[in-house]
């Protein structure tokens, strides 16, 4: 039976972006609540994903900007709290994910039922909200974009961020072995934790050399870069033969700049990974993603783990945390209190 929704207008807790500016500048405000149309279901948002594009965004560094003001946030686990008359498929206090363009930073948000998926029993709402992008995007990228085989060898950079640690999780779930690099014992520790079969440090001048010894002759087969920058080019030249880079994104701020023999003396390719403009161009192509995640997941095949976590009012302060690079794993937002 359909719920009605609420006529008399009431306020949430949520993160407003009034400017762009830094992210810490960020504070809670009171703001009415949503109001749903007929199809629309109305969710309690419970935890909320950030990533880096988040933090880039309200900085107003990131090549999309949204009308001001906005709600930041984009990646949101929650429990249905009404429905609409036309709302089929889902009922009041399921819990469900979604991936709203943005709103997932308040206590509430209305979708669409189309834009909801249920989600299994065995994800926590901060492991829910904090696989999906990061999760797809690795595994669109080592599937479909870089073909990655069994008993393959893969490089990750920049691996203990939640970028790095769902394409560790998914490697190896797929049946590679990983090298994952990171920058501080800590982060290379946590590497360690999420899957990873050995690490580099890639802040030492001399880090190709560490990659060498892993690889004992054997080739590398897959370079996964969300890094950029100078950490780009060495991880190119260490890829064997016919090998692939695939190119996740810029977490460094810097673009590389490669030079394209490198590419042909290698026989390599250097793809693009863009799993948000993939689906735009390919709606239909998002759902057999998922549901081919959520089945490993209910297997235990994978194993999403948030990060840090932090409450709603230290949203602005957990951005900070990943534009100066110090974020270990997804930071998720706790949004109820």
């Amino acid at each position: 039976m359909a719920f009605l929704f609420r006529q008399e207008q009431e306020n949430m807790r949520a993160i407003v972006c009034e400017e762009y500016d830094s992210p810490d500048k960020l504070k809670i405000q009171d703001v009415d609540d949503p109001n749903p149309g007929p199809t629309d279901v109305l969710l309690t948002i419970q935890a909320t994903g950030l990533g880096y594009v988040d933090a880039l965004t309200v900085a107003g560094h990131y090549q999309i900007r949204p009308p001001l003001p906005f709600i930041p946030g984009n990646e949101i686990a929650g429990v249905v709290e009404q429905i609409g008359e036309g709302v089929k498929h889902l009922r009041v206090g399921q819990r469900v994910l979604a991936t709203p363009s943005r709103g997932g930073l308040a206590e509430k948000i209305a979708l669409p039922e189309t834009a909801c998926v249920p989600l299994p029993d065995v994800l926590s709402p901060e492991s829910a909200a904090s696989f999906l992008v990061n999760y797809c995007t690795a595994y669109h990228g080592l599937t479909y974009c870089g073909n990655l085989k069994r008993k393959e060898t893969i490089l990750i950079l920049g691996a203990s961020g939640g970028v790095g640690t769902a394409a560790i999780d998914v490697a190896k779930a797929m049946g590679a072995r990983v090298i994952a690099a990171a920058s501080s014992k800590k982060k290379r520790q946590a590497c360690i934790e999420v899957g990873a079969d050995h690490v580099v440090n890639y802040s030492l001048k001399n880090w190709r050399d560490q990659l060498k010894k892993i690889l004992d002759g054997e080739p590398l087969n897959i370079v996964y870069d969300p890094v950029g920058g100078n950490y780009s080019e060495p991880a190119l030249r260490s890829l064997g033969p016919d090998g692939r880079f695939l190119v996740v994104g810029f977490a460094t701020g810097e673009i590389a700049r490669m030079p394209l023999n490198l590419m042909l003396l290698k026989r390599c390719s250097v793809i693009g990974v863009n799993w948000g403009g993939f689906i735009a161009a390919n709606p239909g192509e998002a759902r057999p993603v998922l549901t081919s995640l959520l089945e490993w997941i209910t297997s235990g095949r994978l194993n999403p783990q948030p990060g840090e976590t932090f409450p709603l009012a230290q949203a602005g302060s957990a951005m900070m945390r990943m534009l100066d690079r110090k974020a270990i794993g997804k930071i998720v937002i706790t949004v109820q209190e």
